[in-house]
């Protein structure tokens, strides 16, 4: 059996084959953006360009698929590009160490991409993404806030201008507004976060656990699978009850 065999069975050839021709432009490899490559590459999507301008950290073992004790001081999109053709030798991975900024934007060619994620946390750099996206008429989902979180089952897909609760999706909106754009789809937790207690530098750093970014970004990877074979509608309605009651409804 083909490593891809029971994805196909699962999607069909015709909609298989949509996901080996995309070409996905990924920025951020960390807790969230390291998931959703890792489901991309091994759903079949074998051209990317990664960029990331950091190293792996000794910090970031708790929570980034990229992160063990060998990988320690590597470029991250060097250690991401690594584990995609050892998934799939067939794979094309282009990597730019690049800490992306709006001043460096020529660096990255947005035409020849078919999707874009947005997965960083510099909120300036998220901005000329999106606008870059929506200047190219490309494609692009973007990840809000996952750090200061415990509830795995709180994230849901939405415009930006439908969330709550998430403070870097607040100051989104607002930057977002005051620059014309009307729409953006999200993946956000409707959680409120907790308060850090790490300090470093004189500012606090967002604590993290194992589970939550990795959610976070694999629910980021099935939206952009599902909209690239277009089998379902792309808005996922979260509802919670109790524990027992968690569930998705596809729309």
């Amino acid at each position: 059996m083909s490593k891809f065999e029971r994805t196909i069975s699962l999607f069909g050839e015709e909609k298989f084959k949509k996901l080996q021709n995309a070409k996905v432009l990924i920025f951020g490899l960390g807790g969230v953006g390291g998931y959703a490559t890792e489901a991309l590459a091994r759903a079949g999507i074998k051209d990317f360009c990664l960029v990331d301008g950091d190293v792996v950290a000794e910090s970031n073992i708790n929570r980034q698929i990229i992160a063990t004790t060998k990988t320690v001081g590597q470029p991250k999109v060097e250690v991401m590009k690594e584990r995609i053709l050892e998934i799939n030798p067939d794979a094309r991975v282009e990597t730019k160490k690049l800490f992306y900024l709006p001043e460096n934007s020529n660096e990255i060619d947005f035409d020849k991409f078919d999707y874009i994620i947005d997965a960083i946390d510099t909120v300036s750099a998220k901005i000329d993404i999106i606008l870059q996206a929506k200047k190219h008429n490309k494609k692009i989902i973007s990840a809000m806030g996952a750090g200061n979180k415990i509830d795995a089952f709180g994230f849901a897909i939405a415009d930006i201008f439908d969330t709550k609760v998430c403070p870097l999706a607040k100051v989104m909106r607002k930057e977002l507004k005051a620059r014309g754009v009307e729409n953006l789809k999200v993946v956000y937790s409707q959680e409120k976060p907790f308060s850090t207690t790490i300090i470093e530098n004189g500012k606090r750093i967002p604590s993290s656990n194992s589970f939550v970014p990795g959610v976070a970004g694999l629910t980021l990877a099935g939206e952009v699978i599902k909209e690239i074979i277009e089998s379902w509608q792309s808005i996922i309605r979260y509802k919670k009850k109790k524990f027992e009651n968690f569930f998705f409804v596809l729309e």
